[in-house]
């Protein structure tokens, strides 16, 4: 069955499916971007750490560096890490979600299409028109 003779329903069903599909790679993607930024901050605070409470320290903004202090950027990256943590969960969340929304389309359209009906319980019609409507 090529694209022009998909009907109608059909192709909405299989659009929305498509939707979901590439809202769950945003989502992947956006989870992995996250876990990088999780590893980068792990690996700054472990480095800050080793540093001596009284040795110079740098926090970057934007292009140019800025005097401060252990306490200080321990204090942020911490936080940074629990917004991460934050946000990871978030998007967990959602991508379990969409994943559970694919399955039920996925089932939805395989059943419509075994059943040959459209979604208002209407026989799909192979080959042929769908009949005029004696209203008009």
């Amino acid at each position: 069955m090529s694209a022009g003779q998909m009907p109608p329903w059909l192709q909405e069903q299989l659009m929305k499916m498509q939707q979901s599909q590439q809202n769950l790679q945003v989502i992947m993607q956006q989870k992995q971007q996250i876990e990088m930024e999780k590893i980068e901050t792990d690996k700054s605070l472990e480095e800050l750490r080793k540093a001596l409470d009284d040795d110079m320290v740098y926090k970057q903004a934007g292009s140019i560096l800025i005097k401060s202090t252990k306490k200080e950027l321990i204090e942020e990256l911490e936080e940074k890490k629990e917004l991460t943590k934050t946000r990871s969960t978030v998007l967990e969340k959602q991508e379990s979600r969409l994943k559970e929304t694919l399955k039920e389309q996925e089932a939805k359209i395989t059943e419509m299409m075994k059943s040959g009906t459209s979604p208002g319980g209407a026989t799909i019609s192979k080959g042929r028109s769908p009949p005029e409507n004696p209203r008009n």
